[in-house]
């Protein structure tokens, strides 16, 4: 069997396969009573919920392990990863001491290298998988006036070769999941024509869409502005999802939490998209003003509680859903593997306080016109300190309770700094 005729399996090893089986029915599409309610009790079920947690993955972007910055200035640090393998090593530091995050995400071209089966295999020895592949048509010279929507055919012709070759990537990888994000978009009223550009994307897409395996989706992201000012040609998730229909169901729209309008509503675009079973994965991240790419939860930890909330009634955190919980931050001057481990771990504690939603209650307030009593449902599961019971569960599948400190303790942020001196430190090939 070859890498990509893999079954679609999102976890690391057997156990995790394990783990994900026996919770199977437990983080299903949430009935009136809810997915871990106890019948006739409206009471949470401690079990059920446990299994949910330790089920739950979560990807890790192989580009916050590296360099990042501003326009301004990129800040090194001692440590930093010089190649893509010494970014799979430091992404299975935070599996080691999470437990929930297995794979790690690839971005092409700047994790390329000869040998990705080679790659692929070392993943493995550290207990990872190589997940979504990431496509970039934003940094060459040529894609200046945009790429599958540039109105030169000769340039679009070599966006959609990167999108291929990002498939065979895939390939050799055995991920399933291809991720597009576009920068295409124009500056000026009249720079170039709106249907047009939207005519160039659909056959564009339709062109990668062609060369998927049948066990491979695409990723389509959304981005309100930036680089692109006056308008984007994927601005939103209207357009976004309706490519994505057009498509057939190997498309799926990523909804990346920092791409939007100050104040948007991302609850209920994820609600849409799961009840239209579009909803491919998630960039999760946190902003302040626009794109900050900051560690998620760390701005509205109560938006991300809310966003899981809506995940959980629609059925996406079942493994089955096909939903991907990536993050997509860049650590500009935090520490990289401690900012991973604690995104991961505030994920983990906005799933374990949606999970907490007395469901009985809040059916029986919303059926009732009870307006304050259903809100206070929803704020008495997001004020519960869930720190222990994610204690609990972590010690119960033999891990540290506290996944900062061990890590603090592992010696591992002294251990690369002395081992990584000399080369080039990797970046994001700004």
């Amino acid at each position: 069997m070859t890498r990509s005729e893999r079954p679609l399996d999102r976890d690391a090893s057997s156990a995790d396969t394990a783990d994900a089986a026996g919770a199977a029915d437990t983080t299903g599409v949430a009935s009136a009573a809810g997915p871990t309610a106890v019948a006739g009790t409206g009471a949470a079920n401690p079990t059920a919920v446990k299994a949910a947690l330790r089920s739950q993955r979560i990807e890790l972007p192989s580009w916050a392990f590296g360099n990042s910055g501003t326009r301004f200035k990129v800040f090194s640090q001692p440590g930093v990863p010089r190649d893509p393998f010494e970014k799979v090593a430091d992404a299975a530091q935070v599996h080691r001491h999470t437990g929930v995050a297995p794979t790690v995400s690839l971005h092409i071209p700047w994790d390329k290298v000869a040998d990705y089966g080679k790659l692929a295999a070392h993943a493995e020895s550290h207990g990872m998988r190589i997940g979504v592949i990431n496509s970039n048509t934003f940094q060459d010279d040529d894609y200046k006036l945009g790429s599958v929507t540039h109105p030169d055919p000769a340039v679009r012709d070599k966006a959609v070769g990167h999108l291929v070759e990002c498939v065979d990537v895939m390939d050799a990888t055995g991920s399933a999941d291809l991720k597009l994000w576009f920068a295409d978009g124009t500056n000026y009223p009249g720079q170039d024509d709106f249907r047009s550009r939207q005519d160039r994307l659909a056959e564009s897409l339709s062109q990668l869409y062609e060369r998927l395996g049948d066990r491979q989706r695409m990723l389509l992201e959304y981005k309100l502005f930036e680089p692109a000012f006056y308008h984007s040609d994927v601005p939103d998730w209207g357009t976004s999802f309706a490519h994505c229909v057009r498509l057939g169901e190997k498309a799926k729209v990523v909804v990346d939490t920092g791409h939007h309008a100050p104040g948007t509503n991302i609850e209920f675009i994820v609600a849409m998209l799961l009840r239209a079973g579009k909803l491919g994965a998630f960039d999760f991240n946190s902003r302040f003003y626009a794109d900050d790419d900051l560690m998620v939860g760390s701005a509205d930890p109560f938006q991300l509680f809310r966003i899981m909330h809506e995940v959980i009634r629609g059925g996406g955190l079942d493994a089955a859903s096909g939903v991907n919980f990536m993050l997509d931050q860049c650590h500009n001057i935090e520490p990289k593997i401690p900012a991973q481990i604690r995104s991961v771990m505030n994920v983990q504690e906005a799933t374990a306080k949606a999970l907490l939603v007395d469901w009985p209650a809040l059916s029986a307030a919303q059926r009732a016109g009870d307006v304050l009593g259903a809100n206070a449902v929803l704020m008495d599961a997001f004020n519960t300190d869930v720190r222990p019971l994610l204690a609990e569960v972590r010690e119960e599948q033999g891990l540290d309770a506290d996944p900062m400190a061990a890590y603090a303790r592992s010696g591992y942020a002294t251990k690369i700094a002395g081992e990584r001196v000399g080369g080039h430190q990797a970046g994001w090939g700004a």
